[in-house]
């Protein structure tokens, strides 16, 4: 089914398309011939825009069918109502397996595509063999690579869209590069390693409900980086001869990427590498909260709202 986005949309037009729905409440008839009965009243939206909607019939029937969050079928049409609103004639839940989370939630700016072909070549620099079979353990198991490329990095602090893990992978290992290049003595085998997979445990920590992210309950208990170092060991047994000394230096990169216990890291850095790939890591992290920030524009002669986690506001200079 084509999507039909609802900038699109105009008054008069027919709909059958997919929406979330932001808002849902049924509201009881005021006209006296339909006493005890209700309306259901919606808000939708997708990744251009939201719109009211109503169904005027089978409120309660309708609304039985999902619940707030949920990507809903419509059918129905564009009337005018205080400007256009969707009257609704049939709805349904959206099976999980057709939802196409890129029509409704914000995801990476670079495509999917790309990135996993930066991906592709970023593996082929690691010269390592061990760490080479390590990474294709993971990047050639077609189920892992396809979370792996969906998953945010965040809920809310940074990259926290679709595809934002893959976006923050990639960027964590071009400043890995960058600092190879100005330290000869990092490792860069172990250095890029460790860069892919630093926040594979994201995947079992967050998950989408409906279209909000969510910690899992093994998030929960646990948090990525718990999660991310035995999914790395898990695969390592799979390895015959994985030598013992790698093991351990690359799973303490993963357990202090944080840099600081009071960021949650079990660790501090301790080897070179470790302490590069939190640096690293922290700029990507940092670069895209800024960028987020910046990008919602200037409120008041040029400066940004006050950012609650980057603790300021930002200038954005005067317009000419």
């Amino acid at each position: 089914m084509e999507k039909q986005f609802i900038q699109n949309l105009k008054i008069g037009d027919a709909v059958h398309s997919d929406f979330v729905v932001t808002e849902k409440a049924l509201n009881p008839f005021s006209q006296p011939n339909r006493a005890g009965e209700y309306y259901l009243r919606l808000q939708i939206a997708d990744a251009t825009g939201s719109m009211r909607a109503v169904a005027w019939e089978r409120g309660p029937e309708l609304a039985a069918l999902f619940e707030q969050g949920d990507v809903v079928r419509i059918r129905g049409e564009v009337s005018n109502y205080r400007g256009p609103q969707l009257t609704v004639y049939d709805l349904q839940l959206t099976p999980a397996a057709e939802i196409r989370r890129q029509h409704f939630q914000k995801t990476a700016p670079r495509a999917c595509a790309e990135m996993l072909t930066e991906l592709k070549t970023t593996v082929g620099l690691v010269t390592n063999p061990y760490l080479r079979q390590l990474l294709e353990t993971f990047f050639a198991d077609e189920y892992f690579l396809h979370r792996f490329s969906e998953a945010p990095a965040a809920r809310s602090v940074h990259h926290n869209y679709v595809g934002g893990l893959l976006e923050h992978s990639l960027e964590v290992a071009a400043l890995c590069r960058q600092f190879i290049v100005l330290q000869p003595a990092l490792d860069p085998s172990l250095l890029l390693c460790g860069a892919l997979l630093h926040d594979i445990g994201k995947i079992e920590e967050y998950e989408f409900k409906g279209m909000a992210i969510e910690l899992t309950t093994k998030g929960k208990l646990f948090g990525h980086i718990i999660i991310g170092k035995e999914m790395i060991d898990r695969n390592i047994e799979k390895l015959p001869d994985f030598p013992a000394t790698l093991q351990l230096e690359l799973g303490h990169m993963i357990l202090a990427h944080h840099g600081q216990q009071e960021w949650g890291s079990p660790e501090i850095p301790r080897t070179f590498e470790a302490f590069a790939l939190h640096h690293a890591d922290l700029v990507s992290a940092r670069l895209n909260q800024f960028a987020q920030a910046q990008d919602k524009g200037a409120k008041t002669n040029g400066w940004t709202d006050w950012d609650r986690l980057l603790a300021r506001d930002i200038y954005l200079g005067l317009a000419e």
